[in-house]
């Protein structure tokens, strides 16, 4: 007696809603992965561990975004390789000893060091729900289904930030605030493993019914892709740049922020609220500008989120005060909102499905890069000028940015077929 018929694949949200709305609960279990750390480990390291220079109390960031910018470019080659679904199990068993180690370990090292696992959790795990969601809903609503991803995400981030921020004025710095990444990580892993279903083979049936002509894209090598990627193709390399630029000034907000305000007399709790604000505005504003950009197209939103951004950062270096903070945080976090789905769907419209996981894991080694770089850049900068100096300084990167998306990028949604990223590359 035969099985059950396999499943007719169907690409389109609705034609998906099942899954992707798991996806969605998976990825917010994600992003309270990392937010669990965003108010309590910058004081940490200075208050109990008595790190003084910025550079030794910001090393927990440069170690996570090392690992995840690695661990990107990694889960999406592998993802094409065995399928999404065992590279997601895989980052959640990685990240279940992380709370633990932030809760109990001894010494910075071991904070460090679970910052190197939380680095490897997040590369694998958000890299393929991201991949997932654009296997699922094809090239129609892209926008709009990066939005839904990065939403979910970051307004995870936000919320599990507000509620440690809250914990710790409480109840101290630790170990309180990690039993909520305990239950998130069992949680993670649970859903992902029992109820998450393999999407390479939407993948695979949207490239089948790609052109003759982009067929040819479809035997691209690693090296070529992280080419294209990286360097040549004019809309691919500048969104790879932006996407770095981005996350060196979020690596900024993680790490220096916190002390920034601290030093200004700032309880522990509204350092959460600040610590939250930002990436709540990202998280719900990514609701409206992915779905926009569908609309409106990708380059000029990404540009000016680009310019958003620095105008915010160099803001709040200028201000003193809870009340402007928040105002900057705000405008911080919608300009984030602006950039972060948008990039994400202009990769998802040039690459070609059979090589888009290996082009997404190329562009996110990139922007997770950037983690890693801005920790080390406020940090020395802090250390030599002060701490304004180095927002200033991350505000004027962040500003050149945008210039380089509006004189390179071309727009690239509804592209016309006869521009051939391979050809270029050729």
């Amino acid at each position: 007696m035969s099985g059950a018929p396999a499943r007719p694949i169907r690409l389109g949200l609705r034609e998906n809603i099942a899954q992707f709305s798991l996806l969605v609960g998976v990825n917010a279990l994600v992003g309270a992965m990392i937010g669990q750390e965003r108010t309590v480990l910058p004081l940490l390291g200075v208050r109990v561990f008595h790190l003084h220079a910025f550079s030794a109390a910001l090393t927990y960031i440069v170690a996570f975004g090392v690992m995840k910018a690695l661990t990107n470019f990694v889960a999406g080659t592998l993802s094409d390789r065995v399928g999404r679904k065992p590279v997601l199990v895989a980052g959640w068993l990685i990240g279940v000893p992380v709370p633990f180690l932030l809760a109990f370990g001894p010494a910075w090292g071991w904070i460090v060091f679970a910052n190197v696992l939380l680095g490897i959790n997040q590369g694998l795990t958000w890299s393929t729900t991201v991949i997932m969601k654009i296997d699922l809903v094809g090239p129609r609503r892209r926008g709009l289904a990066m939005g839904l991803n990065e939403a979910a995400g970051y307004c995870a981030v936000a919320l599990a930030a507000l509620a440690t921020g809250f914990i710790a004025a409480r109840a101290g710095l630790r170990p309180a605030p990690f039993f909520l990444g305990m239950a998130v990580a069992g949680l993670g892993l649970g859903l992902s493993a029992l109820f998450v279903r393999e999407t390479h083979g939407h993948a695979r049936f949207e490239a089948a019914t790609h052109t003759a002509a982009g067929a040819a894209q479809a035997g691209l090598s690693t090296r070529q892709v992280f080419w294209l990627t990286s360097v040549k193709e004019k809309a691919l390399s500048a969104a790879s740049q932006a996407g770095l630029v981005n996350n060196l000034n979020d690596g900024l907000a993680w790490g220096i922020f916190p002390l920034f305000f601290a030093r200004a007399g700032l309880p522990v709790a509204r350092i959460g609220v600040l610590a939250a604000l930002y990436p709540a505005v990202w998280g719900l504003g990514q609701l409206v500008t992915g779905a926009l950009s569908d609309r409106i197209g990708r380059k000029w939103l990404i540009a000016g989120g680009m310019w958003t951004q620095a105008a915010a950062i160099g803001f709040i270096a200028a201000v003193r005060g809870f009340w402007p903070w928040t105002l900057g945080a705000v405008l911080l976090g919608a300009g984030t909102a602006m950039v972060y789905p948008t990039l994400l769907a202009a990769i998802g419209d040039v690459a070609h499905p059979a090589w888009r996981a290996s082009a997404v894991g190329v562009y996110r080694l990139w922007r997770d890069g950037g983690f890693a770089i801005g920790a080390l850049v406020a940090g020395l900068v802090a250390d030599l000028l002060g701490m304004a100096a180095a927002i200033w300084f991350v505000a004027a990167l962040t500003a050149a940015s945008g210039l380089v998306v509006a004189l390179r990028m071309y727009e690239t949604h509804r592209k016309e077929p006869s521009r051939d990223p391979v050809a270029v590359a050729r």
